[in-house]
This record gives structure tokens, sequence and C-alpha cells, in this order.
């Protein structure tokens, strides 16, 4: 199994930005955090703070033939239609995930365009909803 673990804008300044938001571990310590409970899955980490490239690595997801995705779309969770769009044309599931509770943040961190795309959302359980997402991933690929 296969899993793609996207990340959005800012998350590779993870335990720098905002600790009260995201907490003191770093973006390395997440991706150590889901190897260690991969269990027998494939993982690929990317990383961009650019809106372009993260629509890249979804549609060469497709023809690579990723099974799952595990998306943090960070700042573009609240403004990107394209991001959707690429969600919606190659029809991976997906995991919407935030290491912050959104929904009880600013106003504008309400609206979750990519949503729409994804299977489940997980919010505010820190590092740990990625592991969350990959367990979901991985019982509804079986």
């Amino acid at each position: 199994m296969k899993i793609l673990v996207l990340n959005g804008p800012n998350i590779n300044m993870l335990g720098i930005r905002e600790p009260q938001h995201y907490g003191n571990e770093t973006y390395e310590d997440l991706k150590n955090l889901i190897l260690e409970n991969a269990n027998g899955c494939e993982i690929e980490f990317y990383q961009s703070n650019h809106e372009g490239d993260l629509v890249d690595a979804i549609q060469k997801s497709y023809f690579e033939k990723v099974d799952g995705i595990i998306f943090n779309p960070a700042a573009y969770t609240h403004t990107s239609i394209a991001l959707l769009d690429a969600l919606k044309s190659t029809k991976i599931p997906c995991v919407e995930v935030h290491i912050s509770k959104v929904e009880e943040r600013d106003s504008f961190r309400q609206i979750s365009y990519v949503r729409e795309a994804c299977l489940k959302t997980i919010t505010g359980k820190g590092l740990n909803g990625y592991v969350e997402a990959l367990e979901f991933l991985k019982e509804y690929l079986k």
C-alpha cells in the first residue's frame, strides 16, 4: 500500500512557528512518527509552500498509483479550489489533517475547500492526527 503524506505551506517550519498552536515537534519528528507507524506501507512525503507544486504532487500520485493521501493543505485549506479540483480529478482516497483545532481558531479557518474531496477530516490531535489518518486509510483500503 502506497501512501502520500502531503503538506502545504509552513509545515516545514514545525517546531518554530506558533508553538502554541502547532507544538514544539519538528517536520522531521512528524516524518519519523509516520514511518514508525507505517507497518509495511510505502510512505512518500512531500511538502511545498507553493500551491501549483501541491497540485502537481496530487496529479503525479495518480500516475504513480498512490493508494491514499494524507493531506494537510495548511493555509491553502481555506483558499484553494485548485487543490480541491486536483483531488476530485484523481479520486484517490484522501484524509484531511490539521495539527491544530482549526474549528476553534480564526473565522476564516472555518472554510475548507478540500474537505469536499476527503473521506475524513482530523483536527486538533497534533502530529498524532497523521497517525490516525494513516490507520484510517489502511483500514479503508483493505
